[in-house]
């Protein structure tokens, strides 16, 4: 019976992981091509891995390191278009990103400098890190494309992206200290290991925010001659939600929400934040949240149109979100609340 690698049946989950994902259509709804791309480097890395780890086939060892750069600006690109309200100038300097992969190219094929890939991946893994967590650093409120629904699921998967990333350089720099020190003893199972890990929760990340959806229409944020106060945001934001029932919107995000209030997004993340201590994600879906609660007492409509009915989409970031307000599924609250004793 032929020996097959592990890398080889993770290259093969990740290809059905793309495709399911293309033919769910989300990969198209959502535009982030970056996290796709993301998706199928991951599956030919691993494929790359089988073949030298488990084959011993030593020349895929010129062109793994030249996919391993692409990695973190796949990343840092699929993030910025969740960021960004307008990612135009970016698309023009998109270009840039390419330079690591250029740069070990050059190294390998010109100046025959191998060692110093050992030296470049790391940093470039590195750098990319600091920059997605750095774009991450306002919480959820930073994925202003991404409906609120799905914001946290999406905020936590892109952080731990950048993780990955940084657990991925660290791994680089153990190899080679351990050829330093071991003439490589460990470094094999150090490689196939480590690489096929963090390739994994690269790939489910990508997924993750690739089924968030985030809006693929233009948002036109109005500037604002005056910046209300925290108290006049507040009582904008609150109005579109009880009197406009802005929450039903499943593809609500906090672009979308800025032109419905003409208030710039800044704003409404900060004052929310500010007078809440909440994410303005966790602020609308506990408007969600509380009609649900509603339609549950009142109606006898089942947990799934009630779900539909408030803005959800997914029953796990309803759920989710109901239990974060209730500390009950939504079937546990309509129990107590028809048997309260």
């Amino acid at each position: 019976m032929p020996f097959l690698p592990l890398s080889f049946f993770v290259a093969f989950l990740l290809v059905i992981l793309f495709v399911g994902l293309v033919r769910a259509g989300n990969g198209v709804g959502s535009r982030n091509i970056p996290f796709l791309a993301l998706i199928l480097l991951s599956a030919f890395q691993a494929f790359l891995s089988g073949l030298r780890w488990g084959y011993d086939i030593v020349d895929v060892m010129y062109v793994a390191p030249v996919g391993a750069a692409f990695v973190p600006p796949l990343v840092y690109c699929g993030v910025v278009r969740l960021v960004h309200k307008d990612d135009r100038d970016f698309d023009w300097s998109i270009v840039t990103h390419a330079v690591p992969a250029v740069a070990i190219v050059t190294l390998l094929t010109v100046t025959g400098w191998r060692n110093a890939i050992d030296v470049v991946l790391p940093a470039t893994f590195i750098g990319y890190a600091g920059a997605i967590l750095n774009l991450m650093r306002r919480g959820p409120d930073a994925l202003r494309k991404t409906p609120f629904e799905s914001a946290l699921p999406v905020y936590r998967a892109l952080v731990f992206a950048a993780l990955a990333l940084l657990m991925s350089a660290a791994l680089d720099l153990l190899v080679l200290l351990d050829f330093s020190w071991t003439q490589g003893r460990h470094a094999a199972g150090m490689v196939a290991i480590g690489n096929l890990i963090a390739l994994v929760v690269l790939s489910i990340a990508a997924a993750v925010a690739v089924q968030g959806r985030d809006s693929s229409e233009v948002e036109i944020e109005a500037p604002a001659a005056d910046e209300p106060s925290d108290k006049e945001t507040l009582a904008a934001i609150q109005s579109l939600m009880e009197t406009k029932h802005s929450y039903r919107d499943p593809d609500l995000n906090l672009d979308r929400l800025a032109r419905k209030a003409i208030i710039p997004a800044r704003q409404i993340s900060s004052a929310i934040n500010r007078a809440t201590g909440k994410n303005v994600s966790q602020y609308v879906n506990e408007f969600r949240i509380a009609a649900a609660c509603q339609l549950l007492a009142e109606t006898e409509k089942s947990v799934t149109e009630i779900m539909f009915d408030v803005g959800f989409q997914t029953k796990s970031n309803f759920n989710r979100e109901f239990r974060r307000v209730t500390d009950m599924t939504p079937v546990q609250w309509r129990s107590h609340r028809a048997n309260p004793g």
